[in-house]
């Protein structure tokens, strides 16, 4: 897909990969539209990356805030080329003391709002669906912690699980509506990513930058060409 003039939303799009994804794309001569909680980040964003990038408030756990994001952006654009599933959390620790809110927040964050957003996405795809085979492209963040359970992730385990699990179904569901479906597995990211996780990051980790040269080589793939799944990891990861 060449990018140029492209229709995108990606979510958790205020900070990290959300918005390293966004200032690539938009050199790249997309459209971006940013969904996120936080309406100041999106406003910031918007004077740094101008007319190109377009930020809604919406906060992907809640089913109307997301029907009325998708609806905005249908109203503005038209069409929608690419969904990012990007927004996501962690919150480690033994399994014991993980609390019952804590593991709703990760279950509604990590995959209640992928599923909203897929949900929104699809039909618009579907429509788009030419004689060529293409109506759009999903990219899922995931982690390697959707292919490795690992002591005091268990839950978040879970959820990165389900979306490889999830990713995976949807690819072989829609392929012949013209639909590509992507599913990343990244390592550590020098992300705030941490900072909500309650542990250390590893002392060389990647950057969300170089994820973002990845997410711009599986988007501008021809269009009968998926890459399905990629993991990403640093070569060195404690320095």
């Amino acid at each position: 897909m060449n990018l140029k003039d492209k229709i995108i939303v990606i979510t958790g799009a205020s900070s990290g990969l959300g918005s390293a994804f966004s200032r690539v794309l938009v050199e790249r001569g997309a459209t971006v539209f940013g969904l996120a909680r936080r309406t100041d980040r999106l406003r910031a964003l918007e004077v740094e990356l101008g007319s190109a990038f377009v930020g809604i408030t919406c906060d992907v756990t809640d089913e109307q805030t997301v029907i009325d994001a998708f609806a905005n952006v249908m109203e503005r654009s038209g069409r929608i080329d690419a969904l990012v599933n990007n927004a996501g959390l962690g919150i480690f620790g033994p399994a014991d003391e993980v609390t019952l809110e804590q593991w709703e927040i990760q279950m509604n964050v990590n995959l209640k709002g992928v599923f909203l957003c897929t949900r929104a996405a699809l039909p618009v795809m579907k429509a788009q669906n030419t004689d060529n085979g293409f109506g759009g492209h999903i990219v899922n963040i995931a982690s390697v912690a959707g292919l490795l359970g690992n002591p005091n992730i268990s839950t978040y385990n879970v959820t990165k699980f389900g979306l490889k699990g999830y990713s995976e179904a949807l690819f072989k569901e829609v392929r012949q509506d013209g639909i590509k479906v992507s599913c990343f597995y990244p390592g550590s990211i020098q992300t705030e990513f941490f900072d909500t996780a309650g542990i250390p990051i590893s002392a060389n980790p990647m950057t969300a930058e170089q994820i973002a040269t990845t997410l711009v080589h599986v988007l501008e793939t021809p269009d009968n060409y998926l890459i399905s799944e990629i993991v990403m990891r640093p070569l060195r990861p404690k320095g």
